[in-house]
């Protein structure tokens, strides 16, 4: 076998396993994860039931490095959306990009925010290298924003990076929620009448900026007692 030939089987190997995730993302999104069946992943991907196997153990698996490559493709996003602003902009930039990327991948929102939580394995097993790439990123911006004076320096940084997140995951999950049926298998259905209404997820992350920033407390402050 020449250089050429093993190349260009790796190259076709590479680009079966992407084919794989990007179905069932798509599959996961649709179907949910528990009713998802691998034949289904694999005629969205072109091909053959065993082919999931080769590169794949199981279903579980197969969510896993989904998770594990959409979150190195999160994480490169934001690492662009602030390499070239100042300190002082990162965690307002930083907070923008995620939700934009919640916006233009729904798909990826809902298997991120909702079908993870389906796999035991995940929650349970997995130690989620991707994601602590996150929150170190987050944690960093907020550690520099702490040493120059701007960010309250009592709330550890690595603490206050998975409260922003939480706040970031529950919008994400409440807005893929608004858009599409909530499936029994997933998630309980709320009372009638409570389901949350569309938002403009682009635009709430001024919100989570101003709550980050500066807080919900609009009282003017008062002097203390002596």
């Amino acid at each position: 076998m020449t250089v050429h030939s093993a190349a260009a089987r790796d190259r076709g190997s590479s680009d079966k396993r992407e084919r794989i995730l990007a179905a069932a993302e798509r599959i996961f999104a649709r179907r949910g994860f528990f009713a998802a069946r691998v034949s289904e992943i694999a005629k969205d991907a072109g091909v053959a039931d065993g082919t999931i196997y080769l590169y794949f153990k199981s279903k579980d698996d197969l969510l896993i490095s989904l998770f594990e490559s959409r979150m190195k493709q999160v994480n490169e996003v934001l690492r662009a959306a602030i390499a070239e602003l100042p300190p002082s902009d990162q965690l307002s930039a930083f907070i923008r990009a995620y939700l934009r990327l919640v916006h233009d991948e729904p798909a990826a929102a809902e298997v991120l925010t909702i079908e993870l939580r389906q796999s035991s394995k995940f929650m349970k097993e997995y130690e989620n290298p991707q994601f602590a790439d996150f929150l170190r990123m987050l944690g960093g911006i907020i550690a520099a924003g702490q040493q120059r004076g701007e960010l309250d320096p009592t709330i550890p940084s690595h603490v206050a990076a998975r409260m922003i997140f939480g706040m970031l995951d529950e919008l994400a999950l409440a807005w893929v929620l608004a858009k599409q049926p909530i499936r029994s298998s997933t998630i309980s259905a709320p009372t009638p009448g409570t389901r949350p209404k569309k938002f403009d997820i682009v635009r709430a992350a001024d919100w989570v900026v101003a709550l980050v920033t500066s807080g919900l407390d609009r009282r003017p402050n008062k002097e203390t007692s002596p």
